[in-house]
């Protein structure tokens, strides 16, 4: 595998954009950036991962006085630190700390209360991959941190109500067709039922390009190990480089008046395939691909690869997993848009269609469901009753059960 620039690649055989989508916005906005970020405090949740590290490099640039960090993944954290630390461009305050913790343990209660709460505050700690419905404990798992974990973030701040609260969302919540994509779409409501009490906005998103847990990191990963590439063929998504998805954030955050939902103006025309992606991938690499049907003819063929190969092995499939939308959408047709307000952004100007007590019944009822050992099955009905546009989609095959 040779040295390559990665941004390079997301640039120019992803995105095909050599700037950010954004920087007209960021650029148009400066001042009004500047005003609510300079000199104000922050607190980032789930900031170590390539969305929430993203948004904390944007956020930066315009000097904040304090910022706190909190996320679960200690390696990751530590790698952030050294990361904005190493960065010339970034401006790093001196109240500046990171907790390496849950946002819904007894602790983080603690910590927020310590502080007096903060002018600005961003949630990304939620479970955002579709392989999370694999069984019925990951679906807990999947739906107490994207709904009632949230819930539990939002009372502890409500003590000190925050100028700013984001939340990030999902395409994914557009007519879901799986659960992490429907749990998304209830955190959307969720926070929607707070925004009364304060300022909430949420943003709906593309793939973030090499993300971490993505199936394009596991290129890089597949690769370093001299093992097969494994792509659909059927699947297509938007996509936005890991620093536009810190930009879209921000701007949401910042920018959106309460109830505002964004999305980024890519057109239809703009989607790729993963297969595409693995093919160009391969090529960026310096190798051939050599497409197999199956996972063990392109895994024996992995065996013979020396450091000498040209041909790689990639196998090519149809979806057949549960949950696996052929194709994303940022809005239904139901919903209120505005095309106009910026430059490369949608705003989703929301309903406001549940209360702070409608989502405690719903709640209430998710938990009875959970003690009651429910199936998924029982789950996705559930699901189905409380969300007029999810439309589950079950082939019995789950996504641990692919390579």
């Amino acid at each position: 595998m040779r040295n390559f620039d990665l941004q390079s690649f997301i640039d120019n055989k992803i995105t095909n954009r050599k700037e950010s989508i954004f920087q007209k916005d960021l650029t148009n906005n400066q001042n009004t950036l500047a005003e609510a970020i300079n000199s104000k405090s922050v607190l980032v949740i789930g900031g170590a991962g390539t969305i929430g590290s993203s948004y904390i490099k944007a956020l930066l640039r315009f000097k904040p006085s304090k910022l706190v960090v909190v996320d679960i993944n200690e390696n990751q954290l530590t790698e952030l630190v050294r990361d904005i630390r190493s960065s010339a461009d970034l401006h790093v305050p001196k109240d500046f700390i990171t907790y390496p913790i849950n946002f819904s343990d007894s602790v983080f209660a603690k910590i927020f209360d310590s502080h007096k709460g903060f002018d600005i505050v961003a949630n990304f700690a939620a479970h955002k991959h579709v392989r999370s419905e694999k069984d019925i404990f990951s679906i807990e798992a999947l739906i107490r941190n994207n709904v009632i974990n949230a819930k539990y973030l939002l009372d502890q701040i409500l003590q000190y109500p925050p100028r700013h609260f984001f939340c990030v969302s999902t395409d994914k919540a557009a007519n879901p067709v799986n659960i992490m994509g429907a749990s998304k779409k209830i955190m959307e409501e969720l926070i929607l039922s707070y925004s009364r009490d304060m300022k909430v906005t949420t943003a709906r998103f593309a793939n973030v390009a090499f993300s971490n847990g993505s199936l394009l990191a596991g290129f890089v990963e597949r690769i370093m190990k001299r093992q097969p590439l494994s792509s659909p063929t059927d699947i297509k998504r938007y996509f936005v480089s890991p620093r536009e998805s810190g930009e879209l954030c921000l701007l949401a955050c910042i920018l959106g008046k309460s109830a505002n939902i964004f999305f980024p103006k890519i057109s239809e025309e703009e989607m790729k395939t993963f297969s595409e992606i693995a093919k160009d991938f391969l090529e960026y690499c310096g190798f051939t691909p050599r497409v197999f049907d199956t996972e063990e003819d392109a895994k024996a063929f992995a065996e013979t690869l020396n450091e000498n190969s040209i041909a790689y092995p990639l196998h090519l499939f149809k979806s057949v997993t549960s949950g696996e939308k052929a194709f994303e959408e940022f809005f239904t047709n139901e919903e209120k848009v505005d095309m106009q307000a910026l430059h490369a952004i949608g705003i989703i100007d929301a309903e406001i269609n549940k209360s702070k007590n409608d989502m405690n019944e719903f709640i209430r009822e998710l938990n009875e469901i959970f003690d009651a050992n429910s199936s998924k099955k029982e789950i996705v009905e559930f699901l189905s009753k409380k969300i007029d546009t999810f439309n589950h989609i079950e082939t019995g095959m789950n996504l641990d059960q692919k390579m």
